[in-house]
């Protein structure tokens, strides 16, 4: 499990974040909403402890993640950030398998384990047939399939995931939100994925923690914390909520 215990962020004289609390358990789908400035990159990038605290704690699996090694953060928890641009001419394979670098495997020397896990992961993002071809030559789509696939090729217990579905489309956008789940109920993984799609969190995730200013406005379920008060709240909108008619989750729709 994955835990932020009273977290507080300060970039100058600017808290980015305020006493924020919360998990992501094995098993389970996270969804991190907020407008733009809510602190959500922030609070992602604090999880694995590439952000310094001043005040709260991180713990992962009952560890203060500050006494854990890179390596050690690596092995565990696998990122997908926002900005996924690779302007060295690197395959997709080659990208993919840096993914297990932190299980052992030294680069060029990997085991046949690594490559089947980079064949799957590569098949399972619609990308079979992409291996050969480089990074920097893929449209942003597709690079961030690629980011997606190196992540899960890790077989890590957590995915951090900021924006996942940045610049891909509808299909696309539903695939990776269906791996992310699958990944997770499948293997145990808890993953926290920040996205701005309220309808994707509401179909995909377990819960959702919904930031404003730095701080947790509410957190618990999709039709718990998707309300019109707290929407309308957090973003400056009124909204419409009904059941979506497939899936029955609380769809939402912005009355302009």
């Amino acid at each position: 499990m994955l835990e932020a215990r009273n977290i507080s962020v300060r970039f100058g004289d600017r808290e980015v974040l305020h006493d924020v609390s919360f998990n992501a358990r094995s098993g389970e789908t996270v969804a991190l909403l907020g407008p733009n400035g809510a602190g959500k990159t922030t609070l992602l990038r604090s999880l694995n402890g590439t952000v310094r605290l001043d005040m709260g704690e991180i713990v992962l699996d009952g560890k203060l993640i500050g006494d854990l090694s890179r390596r050690e953060i690596a092995r565990k928890i696998a990122v997908v950030a926002q900005e996924n641009e690779t302007k060295f001419p690197i395959t997709v394979t080659e990208f993919v398998l840096a993914g297990r670098f932190a299980r052992g495997a030294a680069f060029g020397w990997e085991t046949r384990d690594d490559i089947t896990a980079a064949e799957n992961s590569l098949a399972e993002c619609d990308l079979t047939g992409f291996g050969d071809r480089l990074m920097n030559e893929l449209s942003g789509g597709e690079r961030q399939r690629v980011v997606l696939a190196r992540a899960l090729a890790a077989q890590t217990s957590v995915l951090l995931l900021d924006e996942p579905t940045a610049n891909l489309d509808l299909a696309h956008q539903a695939l990776m939100f269906k791996l992310v789940r699958a990944r997770c109920r499948e293997a145990g993984t808890a993953a926290v994925v920040i996205t701005h799609d309220l309808n994707l969190a509401a179909e995909f995730a377990d819960r959702v923690l919904l930031l404003k200013n730095g701080q947790v406005v509410a957190t618990g379920t999709p039709s718990k914390v998707l309300s019109e008060t707290n929407v309308r709240d957090v973003y400056g909108v009124d909204v419409l909520l009904d059941a979506n008619p497939s899936s029955g989750k609380v769809r939402v729709t912005t009355v302009y």
